[in-house]
């Protein structure tokens, strides 16, 4: 069989890209079609361990989607901010390079073989490939270069469906205005259209649809409606996290800060589904609330930076008050470094080079080291023996006397197996922090966690209470099911899997340099 792609970019950021794409790679899995995404070139902090190192979390979530094993190519090029104008560039799952912003618009280019290498291969092993860009191709002055959005898809040689978002507000001026300024080449590449989070009737956009097709000469594939599912999905960007900081009341109040480079926050998304949990994110500029039960201090890019942004919040002298009147404080991976006495990193492998002191509410110390660890564990609680899995990214080395108390006991492979050492813990037990992302999607760690913490005992399979309400894993799968049934009914799917067409001008599986993809081999 002869390998198809189809490439789904937007008319900016944010519009929902990440999320039409699982539900159209589980729609094609239910369909018995052998899919695979691909994301060329993502920007993220929010990582996901794989086979051969880290992906955007939003392309983990599209494998799952599309029921196969996330690895390196489905997002070959990663790049994970660490201040405003510098980022860490990931290339195939590992650390390449830290380049300014307008050296890596210079440099990217010399990137595309390796896009199109990745690109190859999963053409290669699957029918079909659902390709996703990144921002908006109506940056023109980006496209020279690109190899995120129309650049791709000229080299690849794939069709493209654009994504616009009606509740942004100007979605046919955003269609129109994206249609007036593609080159012609482009611009015929382009299949047709869809607008997303419609709100109400979407009958009574049937005129702007049609205006719409009118100015650009592009066929619509329907209007999608606001789909609570959704908000049952890991988020990609960290711009989401603002829309999440007020939900309703709930028993036990757990509380993180909105960090400047907030990485990997859907660690809480379990959390934020448990129905006995009151999980906020507090943005910037607003202090910790006092009534808190729990503070997290998720991980970071930059955690010597973060904590310079931590102390001028004030949030540093909450999360010490907190600690003083009882109150239990959780560090993941740059959480639990920021929970140290001090963060050495002499080299700059988390950032600008520099020292800076912790939170002091853990007897460790870190240094950076160019090391990344990027690795899925599993293992147990070291307290209660329940078992737990996550995975671990980060570049520090932890030690200090609290260590003796690990948070978890883990089984790493060709790391000498069950028993490993993981964080660390108070004498009192109230302050905990662990490199293990990903644990609270674990149920019976969850509940055991939230036991401690002071929640209702809510139970979790393998915890020794009653069974959860949550099942986390099979809570994601629902969700991508519902996904999936949206998009069928809103979207002439049948009609945009037509316009995925057999890739042409990409590279050859196998090599790193440009070549072109045939037909399955």
């Amino acid at each position: 069989m002869t390998a198809r792609a189809l490439m789904i970019q937007g008319t900016g950021s944010d519009v929902g890209k990440s999320v039409v794409v699982a539900g159209l790679c589980r729609a094609a899995r239910r369909r018995g079609v052998d899919v695979a995404p691909f994301k060329p070139q993502n920007m993220s902090n929010n990582a996901a361990a794989c086979a051969g190192g880290e992906i955007g979390r939003a392309q983990a979530l599209q494998a799952r989607a599309a029921g196969v094993v996330a690895c390196v190519d489905h997002n070959p090029v990663l790049l994970k901010p660490e201040d405003d104008c510098r980022a860490q560039v990931v290339v195939h799952g590992r650390a390449h390079s830290t380049l300014e912003a307008g050296r890596f618009i210079e440099d990217r280019a010399s990137l595309m073989p390796a896009v199109l290498a990745s690109f190859s291969r999963l053409v290669a092993r699957h029918d079909l490939v659902l390709v996703e860009g990144a921002g908006s191709p109506a940056e023109t002055n980006l496209r020279q270069r690109d190899i995120a959005n129309m650049g791709f898809a000229s080299e690849a040689g794939v069709t493209v469906v654009l994504l616009a978002d009606i509740e942004r507000g100007g979605v046919i001026a955003n269609l129109v205005g994206t249609h007036a300024v593609l080159d012609p080449a482009d611009r015929a590449r382009v299949a047709g259209f869809a607008v997303n989070k419609f709100r109400g009737d979407v009958a009574l956009f049937d005129a702007g649809v049609r205006d719409i097709e009118q100015r650009t000469g592009w066929p619509s594939f329907g209007v999608i409606p606001w789909l609570g599912a959704c908000a049952r999905l890991p988020a990609e960007d960290a711009v989401s996290l603002a829309r999440n900081a007020a939900a309703g009341e709930r028993p036990l109040r757990v509380v993180a800060p909105m960090l400047s480079r907030i990485a990997n926050f859907d660690d809480a998304d379990p959390l934020r589904l448990e129905p006995g949990v009151d999980f906020r994110f507090i943005p910037p500029g607003r202090p910790l609330p006092r009534d808190a039960d729990v503070v997290i201090l998720f991980g970071t890019k930059s955690t010597i930076g973060e904590l310079a942004f931590l102390r001028a919040q004030g949030w540093d002298h909450d999360i010490l008050a907190h600690a003083r009147s009882g109150g239990r404080v959780l560090g993941i991976c740059g959480g639990y470094q920021m929970l140290g006495r001090s963060v050495e990193d002499p080299e700059g492998v988390d950032g600008r080079p520099g020292a800076a002191a912790g939170l002091g509410l853990l007897d460790v110390r870190t240094r950076m080291q160019g090391d990344k660890s990027v690795r899925e564990v599993g293992g147990r609680c070291a307290e209660t023996g329940v078992a737990c899995r996550g995975y671990e990214i980060h570049a520090g080395r932890t030690s200090g006397a609290d260590c003796k108390r690990p948070l978890l006991r883990l089984a790493v492979p060709g790391a000498g197996g069950e028993g490993t050492a993981d964080g660390a813990r108070s004498p009192d037990g109230r302050i905990e922090g662990t490199y293990v992302h990903g644990l609270f999607a674990s149920d019976g760690y969850r509940a055991g966690w939230l036991r401690r913490a002071g929640g209702k005992d809510s139970g979790g399979k393998g915890s020794g209470g009653k069974a959860s309400d949550l099942d986390y894993d099979a809570s994601v799968d629902a969700a991508l099911d519902e996904l999936a049934d949206g998009l069928e009914a809103s979207l002439d799917v049948a009609r945009l899997f037509a316009t995925a067409r057999v890739p042409g001008d990409a590279a050859s599986a196998g090599d790193d340099r440009p070549a072109r993809p045939g037909a399955r081999r």
